[in-house]
């Protein structure tokens, strides 16, 4: 809104006004103001939640040996992250630009989705949501965004083009935005890869083909990298530290692709209005960090689904719409690592029950409590494969080493636009 104003007032010289057109400088003030609101807000949810009852049930102390220190700590906090990312967005973001659009309906959209899940489990249903409808809601979001980057006139790209001339190898872009189902293969030296050249055997139905692909490709990764992030809920600070240092990877990501000199000095698509991601992922990862203050160890309000399923959506979307989603394994290497290891420890527990033995993994999964185990704590007739480590961490200690590793698969997801 305020971008609007003062493009307006700058038609009749007043002083300051162009500022706003530079995204370095609404960028900044966005991060800046998301963290205040989410500082200041914050504090009065806590205490009106605390009034209402709404707070968490006491976490089994089995499976966290630290419960017992977050006895009535409030729940929904992911609100407290949506809203201190919605209001800076509308207030200094351009709002038709489709981009802004499209992470907006994702964060309210997952956002709905899981303050339901929270209210269930505050009602007394531990079990929340009935996992169907949550995946058929992540489903449906990332449908909808699929066939909105497919149809819509305004989610375009510019690709980029080697040409060789008298001066050696020069990138250039071709003259006219267009329609693309072009990705960007991380570590490859000709590093775009066409969704639609992989169904080049189905002759002139392979656009539409590769298009199908694409909606369904950017569904599977809503849906992953959404429970991903549900998964690493688990621990104080863990999940929104985590995300906080991927988004700002993102923002640096979808600056490069949207400034037409960087894309090209860096040999990557340039994507027009996607600069308006930077306003809005800077607002988020403000809004992340002021979470923090009342969220570290101990925390005083948890997320819950409300904060942790939006998270995974806009960092999916915002991959997808910037033509990076194949970087999300080494971007969100935590919430794979996270998501495989329930996996395995599923499908491993099963194949022990069909022998009558009580087969694991991990001494727990996700991957993230098997450091937090005190010795006892585990049933004697349990076989762990991987029985490490031996004793216990400390909830602040395992918290800090994830967003260590998450540093440095952030760096190295910008590295790969040059190493290749």
């Amino acid at each position: 809104m305020l971008y609007y104003l003062f493009r307006y007032l700058g038609q009749f010289g007043i002083p300051g006004a162009h500022l706003w057109s530079y995204i370095s400088f609404r960028a900044i003030l966005t991060l800046v103001l998301s963290l205040i609101i989410s500082v200041w807000f914050g504090e009065y949810f806590i205490k009106w939640m605390k009034r209402h009852g709404g707070t968490e049930v006491q976490r089994d102390k089995n499976i966290d040996p630290y419960g017992v220190e977050k006895k009535s700590v409030p729940t929904m906090g992911g609100v407290i992250i949506i809203i201190a990312t919605v209001i800076p967005t509308l207030l200094l973001g351009r709002l038709r630009n489709i981009y802004m659009l499209l992470m907006i309906v994702t964060t309210l959209w997952l956002g709905a989705i899981g303050f339901i899940d929270d209210y269930i489990k505050k009602k007394g249903n531990k079990d929340g949501m009935r996992p169907l409808y949550k995946l058929a809601g992540q489903a449906l979001l990332g449908l909808g965004i699929g066939l909105t980057l497919w149809l819509s006139p305004d989610a375009v790209i510019r690709e980029n083009v080697q040409v060789d001339n008298a001066n050696g190898t020069e990138i250039v872009y071709k003259s006219n935005p267009v329609k693309s189902t072009i990705t960007t293969i991380p570590f490859v030296k000709n590093n775009n890869l066409s969704y639609s050249e992989m169904f080049r055997w189905m002759g002139r139905y392979r656009t539409a083909a590769g298009w199908v692909f694409f909606v369904f490709i950017t569904t599977f990764v809503v849906m992953a990298v959404s429970n991903g992030s549900n998964l690493n809920d688990g621990m104080d600070g863990m999940c929104a530290g985590n995300s906080a240092i991927i988004v700002m990877a993102l923002a640096i990501l979808a600056y490069v692709s949207s400034h037409i000199g960087l894309a090209s000095y860096l040999n990557i698509m340039y994507v027009p209005g996607s600069e308006e991601l930077v306003i809005f992922l800077l607002a988020f990862m403000g809004a992340l960090v002021g979470f923090l203050w009342y969220n570290a160890y101990p925390a005083q309000v948890f997320m819950g689904d409300t904060g942790s399923l939006a998270i995974g959506g806009i960092i999916a979307v915002t991959a997808v719409i910037i033509h990076k989603e194949l970087l999300i394994p080494l971007l969100c290497f935590v919430f794979l690592c996270e998501s495989v290891s329930v996996l395995l420890q599923t499908q491993y527990a099963k194949m022990g029950n069909k022998r009558g033995r009580k087969w694991r993994v991990f001494k727990r999964a996700p991957i993230h409590d098997a450091f937090r185990i005190k010795p006892g704590q585990l049933a004697p007739d349990l076989e762990i494969l991987w029985n490490w480590p031996k004793g216990c961490w400390l909830e602040s200690k395992i918290t800090t080493r994830f967003w260590i590793i998450t540093i440095l698969t952030s760096a190295l997801a910008i590295i790969t636009l040059k190493i290749r």
